[in-house]
């Protein structure tokens, strides 16, 4: 078989240098198929990342709307989906990465009749997780008063608001193996339009339930809940619709077969996942313990949604580079992955750079979208070069974490996340927050050390791995998983027609157009 592209670049690369350094035509080759891999990358990650945006937007939509209420109103809103809810969808997401892992190396190694059992599996670990969190909700004002030590006044105005979202996180519990069920599949257009669609309905929704009829923070929720089970209800038709005839063949007992083992995998992940999601929520509940706490975090929760915005775009690429690399270990092609992981890197870096730049620029004017009051917005201002920063390094380590998920190493990066995180981050921001008494800037600061160091330490594993042991590692894990399919070592399968979003079948092929990749793009 003719080599592909970057196998020839990193041979070529390992050759000793010519006097004259490299040649004109290898140079025109490497950015040939630098180009070729960031235009791959993108037709991947523009749709996930409009999904993730758009799906995000729907709290962030919320809030707006809410935080013309009152000062009161816009803490307890903030408390319940920058701790509650975020933390309880950090923790299904995470349950739900092993389905990420498992599909994007099943599509590799051609077993797309195992992402229907996959994702049953998934469902039934999520959905027993959010019957587990459930309680959080119901008890929000007692745990944000006396476990996290939020402002009473605030904590009691959340109650009720956490007790009219609990629908949303069941909510959570099925769209989150539904999304990944297309990722794998790199089929993600017509989540985006369904997600964008709903943004749409949720805007109008939240505008005649808090504006118009003054129906306040339970209707702010309600329409909260109405949004997030439209997009479950609209993306499960368009699953089961028949567009995906090899992956999905209906429900099936099989899901509740090897379910010990998923769960174990699934906890890895949470573990993993559930870290990264945390940290910046006890920034948010460190944030609430200093002086004038009401006001802190208001600011800080204006912050946090600029930072959770870029988060979400970064999130597309994590998401990108997440199936690149599953799907290239699952089909033995471990330097194809390695190439692809230095492509999407750098575009995070670039992505990060034009954020910071965006921040900087408008640091004065982005508050006014969320407060009407001028503490905030002043305070929120001054934090302007300290968000930029921050929306720069979040552009950053969603990706690493997808190459992680990609590769299958979630218990390894929950290891470092616990080290860099909670034995350094927390405890230099509390250091510099309360004992240095730099208040919400040295919190802030402190924590943004333990995400540099996470970042670096997972640089230097990501460009130190031995990628051909990665793909042997996912050739075993699939034959764990229902042995390996020796007639398909391509992604190949046959599709109907999409009727949301044109579907074509393009094909990237190398020099020689003898190896050639076969990838589904809606």
């Amino acid at each position: 078989m003719t080599p592909s592209p970057s196998s020839r670049l990193e041979h070529e690369l390992e050759k000793p240098p010519h006097p004259h350094g490299l040649d004109a035509h290898f140079m025109r080759r490497l950015v040939s198929r630098s180009w070729e891999e960031s235009r791959l990358l993108w037709r991947l990650a523009f749709p996930a990342l409009l999904t993730e945006v758009f799906q995000f937007s729907i709290g962030f939509v919320t809030t707006a709307f809410v935080g013309h209420l009152g000062e009161v109103e816009l803490a307890a809103v903030s408390v319940v989906e920058n701790i509650l809810d975020s933390s309880a969808y950090g923790v299904l997401f995470g349950m739900g990465s092993a389905l990420d892992t498992l599909s994007g190396q099943a599509v590799g190694a051609g077993q797309l009749d195992r992402l229907g059992t996959y994702t049953q599996q998934s469902w039934i670990i999520c959905g027993a997780t959010a019957l587990a969190l459930a309680p959080a909700y119901a008890f929000a004002p007692r745990l944000l008063h006396s476990f996290l030590h939020q402002p009473d006044h605030v904590s009691r105005a959340a109650g009720p608001y956490a007790r009219w979202a609990i629908p949303r996180l069941f909510a959570h519990a099925v769209n989150i193996p539904l999304l990944m069920f297309f990722q794998a599949q790199s089929r993600i257009w017509a989540v985006a339009a369904i997600s964008g669609a709903v943004l749409g309905v949720h805007a109008a929704l939240t505008y005649v339930a808090v504006t118009r009829l003054g129906y306040g923070m339970p209707g702010a929720a309600v329409a909260g809940d109405i949004s997030h089970w439209l997009v479950v209800a609209a993306q499960f038709a368009y699953m089961t619709g028949g567009r995906f005839p090899d992956a999905w063949k209906g429900f099936t007992v099989r899901a509740f077969d090897n379910l010990g083992a998923f769960v174990k995998l699934s906890l890895g992940s949470a573990v993993m996942i559930c870290l990264e999601f945390w940290y910046y929520t006890t920034l948010l509940v460190l944030v609430g313990l200093l002086k004038h706490g009401k006001l802190q975090i208001d600011i800080m929760s204006v912050c946090l949604n600029f930072e959770f915005l870029t988060v979400m775009v970064a999130l597309g690429f994590s998401t990108a580079i997440g199936i690149r690399v599953s799907n290239e270990l699952g089909a033995n092609r471990p330097k194809e992955a390695k190439f692809a992981v230095l492509v999407a890197v750098s575009t995070s870096m670039f992505m990060g750079a034009v954020f910071m730049c965006v921040v900087l620029i408008w640091r004065t004017s982005l508050p006014k979208l969320f407060s009407d009051s001028e503490e905030v917005k002043r305070g929120a201002s001054k934090l302007g070069h300290l968000l930029a920063l921050t929306v720069c390094v979040s552009s950053i380590w969603p990706v690493l974490s997808g190459v992680a998920v990609g590769a299958g190493w979630q218990v390894r990066v929950a290891f470092i996340n616990v080290g860099c995180y909670y034995l350094v981050g927390i405890p230099m921001g509390i250091l510099l927050g309360f004992k240095l008494k730099h208040g919400t800037m040295g919190i802030w600061m402190g924590m943004l050390t333990g995400t540099f160091l996470q970042m670096s330490i997972l640089l230097a594993t990501i460009f130190t791995t031995k990628w051909d042991k990665q793909a042997a590692l996912a050739e075993v894990r699939m034959a764990e998983w229902g042995g390996k399919n020796e007639n398909l070592t391509l992604t190949e399968t046959t599709h109907t027609d999409d009727l949301m979003a044109p579907v074509q079948e393009k094909m990237l092929a190398n020099d020689s157009q003898k190896n050639v990749e076969l990838v589904r793009i809606d």
